[in-house]
Formats: C-alpha cells, structure tokens, sequence
C-alpha cells in the first residue's frame, strides 16, 4: 500500500508538472502561431481601413485571442491642409488616357476656329464669326494666320501649316511694301513673334532645334521664306527705336513709308516699349545682324536708369524725353508684360544671367517685392489673395481692382522661382531660396484667385476686370451671378466689365504652375475653363465668338474672335493637357504672344558680352 501510495503520488506529480510547465509553454507556442498565420492572411491594415475590418469581426465574431495581443494600427502621419489638398487630387486626378482625349478636344477647337477663319476671313486680321466676315484691326498683315502657325505645327495640324505657311509665302512680303500704320508692340509680339517660332519648329534654328519634343510632320512652312520676311519686317519696325531721339521707340509705324512716330498724345505705354526684347534678340542670333538686338536693349538698360516706386514703374513714358508721365501704377494693361519681359530677357540669355544681364533679375525682384509689400490684399469675407492698383501712385489711395490681364503673374513667378524646373527637382538640389518659396505660395495663391474669377459668374468665363470687397472698403457693386460660388461674396463685377474676350493669361499661368509643381489641379481647373468656352462661345458655322456680360444666361456674344485665342489660350490648354516634354519650360520662353523662342545658350550673340 504504502509503495501504491508512492508510485500514486509520483504519478500525479509528474502529471501535475506537465501541465503546470509544458502545457502553458505549449499555449504560448500556440497562441504565437496563430497570431502569425492571422497578420499573413490579413496583411498589415491601418488607419481608417483596419477599423472597419476590426468592427466587422467584432460585430459577427466573439472576442478572440488576437484582440488582446494585437499592437496598435500604425496610422499616417498627419499632414498640413495643403498636403491633405494636394494628396486628395492626386486621388481626383484623371487617368492619362483621358488627358490625351482632352487635348485631343482642344486640337479639334483649334481646327473648328480656323475654319471659320479660313471659309470667311482668311487673309484678314480677325474673324468677325457671327456675321461671317473679316476684319483689319491690326494693320492689315493677316494677323490671325501668322499667330495661328506655331500652334498648328505643335498640335500636327498638317493642313494649317500647309494654308497658313503658303498664305505667307504668298501675300505677307507685299503686305509689308503695301501697309499703312501699325502698332510696333502688337506687329511684333504677334507678327514677328509668330514668324520667328514657326522658323524655328520649322527647323530652320538647326543648332537650337533638338529640344523642342513638338514632331516633325511631313509638312512644314518654308523656313528660309519665314526667316526672309521675318527681317524685312523688323527691318521697317526698327524705324521706331532710330527714329525716336530717346532709347524708347514711338508707338507707331509706317511700313510702306519706313516711318515712324509717336502717339497723338505723344506718350507710349511701358509695358509696350520694354516688350520686344526676346523677339529682336533671337533675331540677330539666328541672322547674325546685332543690329536688332543692340536696338531693342537699349530699352531695358535705359529703363534701369529710371527711378521705381520699390521697383515698381507707372505705366506711361514719354519717348521725346525718356522719362515717365503720371505716377497710375498697375500691373494691368500697360503695365504688364514690362514686368514679364525682365524676367524672361533674363531667362533667354543664359550666357549672361550672372554677368551683363544679371541687372535684370535684380529688377524683377525688386519689383515683385514692391508688389507683395504695395499691391497685394485679401479679400472678405473668404481671403482671396489679389493685386490691386495705384491709380495715384504710393501716396494715393489703393483701388482693389484687377484686370483679367494681370493673371500673367502667377506663371511669371512661378518661373521666376525655379527658372523652369520642377518645384521637385529645385527642392532636392536645394536651389530654391525663401524668398522664391514665397513668390511660388504667391503665385498659387494667385492662380487660385484668377480662377474664381471664372467660376464665380454664370457662364463659368471670366470679366475683363474685377474688384474685390476688402476691409476698409465700403464699395459695393454687382456679383458674378453664380450664387452657389463660395466667393460670390468676395469679388464684384462692374456693368462695364463683364465682357469676355477669349483671354489667355489665366490658362498660360495653369499650363506653367503645372509644370512646375506637377499638381493636376491645375488640369482640372483649365478643362473646367475650356468647358465653358466649348459651351458659351463657339460658333456653329465656324470660330469663337468675345461675350459680352459674362454673368448672364445666355450671354450676349460680341462679333470679335481675337487673333490671340488661336495664337495664346488654345496653345496653352493644349500644352496644360500634354507632355511635359514638349518644349520643356528650362528650354524655352514664351514671347508674350505665346509665340515659344529657344533659350540661347551660345555665344553667338555678343552685344551683351562684357
């Protein structure tokens, strides 16, 4: 009994340090094991869908071992608003192949405005779509078919280029013999513009030709021919700069008489005496005459000479005596692309940016300095960022008016902060310093601004000219007409500025911060535009009509296509929609008439060397 006894004590013992010791390791063991096939058959969920799948298990399941051993879900790190903006249209934004069918739909716009062009205007300046005739509002040099060019060749609009290039072949060398007065300003950023660009997509610029990415079509305009009568032309334009006893040329030109003279008022705008300097120059690189270029940089260095308001010029100036008449300052019309033009000169003329033209971009920063400390509001009861005007100059009051023309500006710096390069790339080679950062915030911050102006009126189309509510301001006036815009608030639009007249500088400034920040809002935001001009202003029988109050339904049309529409806005959506790799924005400048010249980049031209 006792040795039972024993062996019956043993035995339970042994019994009992089995299932003390081995057995709760064996349930460890276990529990680990499953654990692990859990995380390998679920994977590793976090965030917002982790708690979905966990509230589905705990609604239809009983609690299980997992749920005690299971870590916190590891979620996202938290990012800014902007961040939060710029990730949720990357998940908005549309698919390349549908970006492809977009521009596809503006090459198709493009084609429907030149048909009523070509069927009742054709060697005229300008379309009249509604009563299906032509117009010379330009001097009579069949404008529309000069600035249309270089868009057909980009978009491979084969038959334009065949039309449009015979046309000039044809007619334009006895225009110029034959022509009274025209505009220097307008005759070269369109007509020199157009016919220096399509000589290069041409081919004819062979040491300047390979970075363009736009596709060599079987046909192509004569470039010779186009480089012949390029110079002839600007040969009868500079009588405007030689004649003058000032570095400021007169306004106006005789081209038949290769005479020229000053407005009746005596006075030419400054921002279209100091917008001809990236035509001229190209032209003597690719001619090797210095002759144009020497002449139209006497402006500019002229213009350095002159004393700002913290960089900023008013918008007169009188080429009898080189000096500026009233003090209105305004980054609208005549004011403008002289802002524009510092820059780019800068920017195409690589060779000397940090050596004889360095004096230019000193310039432009100064100037959008002056505009950030002196122009810039925001707007109640929402903050829109606007540029507002001096009429008065620093000691006047500040008028919160701003024209659809200075919507130039985003792009301009934008491209002035990373000089056409990705925002991406300046980042990570650390070339973009604070003060660019902010000009880059300004210039979305603007876009977001410019477009607003778009949606807030019935048509989805902006005003020619818009004021802002402001603090201070009591100034009250009409809102756009779409109620639903949470902006209807902030901007007011005049009687008198309701008009639309096919304008680019809004769509130009989408296609360069798209660019350059790569954020498909931008897209988004120019398809919306292009909708609204597909569906307010085309014309059944061919061309696009200028509205004429923008905030009613249907709007009045005005009998006016405007030469820039093909020449400026179609060209810009048509990029916005495209490759990145046609004509890369670090290669190219865009004149502005959105005529694109190469950057030069050798030393060919030497009338800025040291």
């Amino acid at each position: 009994m006792a040795t039972q006894s024993l062996f019956t004590n043993s035995s339970k013992y042994q019994c009992g340090k089995f299932t003390v010791g081995k057995f709760l390791s064996l349930l460890m063991v276990s529990g680990l094991i499953y654990l692990f096939a859990h995380k390998s058959s679920d994977g590793f969920v976090s965030g917002e869908i982790h708690d979905k799948v966990e509230n589905r298990h705990t609604k239809k399941d009983s609690p299980k071992i997992h749920t005690f051993w299971r870590k916190p879900p590891r979620l996202p790190p938290r990012l800014p608003p902007n961040e939060i903006y710029k990730n949720n249209s990357l998940l908005l934004q549309s698919p390349p192949s549908e970006w492809a069918s977009r521009q596809k739909k503006v090459k198709e716009a493009f084609e429907h405005a030149w048909s009523g062009y070509r069927n009742y205007a054709m060697g005229y300046d300008e379309l009249m779509p509604l009563s299906r005739r032509g117009v010379d509002g330009l001097g009579g040099l069949g404008a529309t078919v000069v600035d249309s060019l270089d868009t057909a060749i980009i978009m491979g609009v084969d038959d334009v280029v065949s039309e449009a290039s015979k046309w000039i072949e044809d007619n334009l060398m006895k225009k110029l013999s034959e022509k009274g007065q025209v505009n220097l300003f307008e005759t070269t950023i369109r007509v020199l513009g157009g016919l220096l660009s399509a000589y290069h997509l041409s081919g004819g610029d062979k040491a300047r030709g390979s970075d363009s990415g736009v596709p060599v079509t079987s046909k192509r305009a004569n470039p010779e021919r186009l480089l012949e009568v390029s110079k002839d032309l600007a040969d009868r334009l500079l009588l405007a700069f030689t004649s003058s006893p000032t570095a400021i040329p007169f306004s106006d030109v005789v081209l038949r008489d290769r005479t020229a003279h000053a407005a009746p008022d005596g006075l030419s705008s400054t921002s279209e005496a100091t917008t001809l300097q990236l035509e001229y120059s190209y032209l003597s690189t690719i001619s090797g005459d210095p002759k144009y270029d020497l002449e139209a940089m006497k402006v500019l260095e002229h213009m350095r000479k002159l004393p700002t308001v913290e960089g900023l010029v008013p918008i007169y100036i009188n080429p009898s005596s080189g000096q500026f008449s009233g003090e209105n300052i305004r980054l609208g019309s005549r004011g403008d692309s002289y802002y524009e033009y510092l820059l780019k000169v800068w920017v195409q003329q690589e060779k000397y940016r940090n050596t004889s033209l360095k004096y230019l971009f000193e310039m432009y920063t100064e100037a959008m300095r002056g505009v950030k400390h002196l122009l810039v509001r925001k707007t109640i009861p929402n903050g829109l960022v606007f540029v507002g005007e001096l009429p008065y100059g620093r000691n006047g009051g500040f008028s919160p008016k701003m024209d659809h023309l200075v919507c130039f500006l985003p792009g301009t710096l934008a491209l002035g902060a990373t000089k056409g390069i990705t925002k991406k790339k300046a980042l990570e080679n650390h070339l973009l310093t604070v003060e660019d950062l902010e000009n880059l915030q300004l210039a979305e911050d603007l876009a977001k601004t410019c477009v607003e102006m778009y949606f807030v009126t019935s048509t989805g189309l902006a005003p020619e000219i818009a004021y802002f509510h402001i603090e201070g301001n009591s100034e009250g006036g009409p809102d756009g007409g779409n109620k639903s815009s949470q902006y209807v608030n902030d901007i007011m639009i005049k009687p008198l500025d309701r008009h639309n007249l096919l304008r680019p500088e809004t769509v130009e400034s989408l296609f360069v911060l798209y660019r350059i920040t790569e954020d498909p809002k931008y897209r988004e935001w120019g398809w919306r535009i292009f909708q609204a001009f597909e569906k307010y202003t085309k014309v059944d029988s061919g061309g696009y009509s200028s509205l004429d109050d923008v905030t009613n339904l249907p709007p009045p049309r005005r009998d006016k296509m405007e030469t820039f529409f093909l020449g400026e806005t179609l060209k810009y959506l048509y990029l916005l929609f495209g490759e990145s790799s046609i004509l890369p924005l670090d290669k190219y400048v865009f004149n502005t008439e959105a005529h694109p010249l190469p950057i030069i980049q050798s030393a060919e031209q030497t009338s800025h060397s040291v």
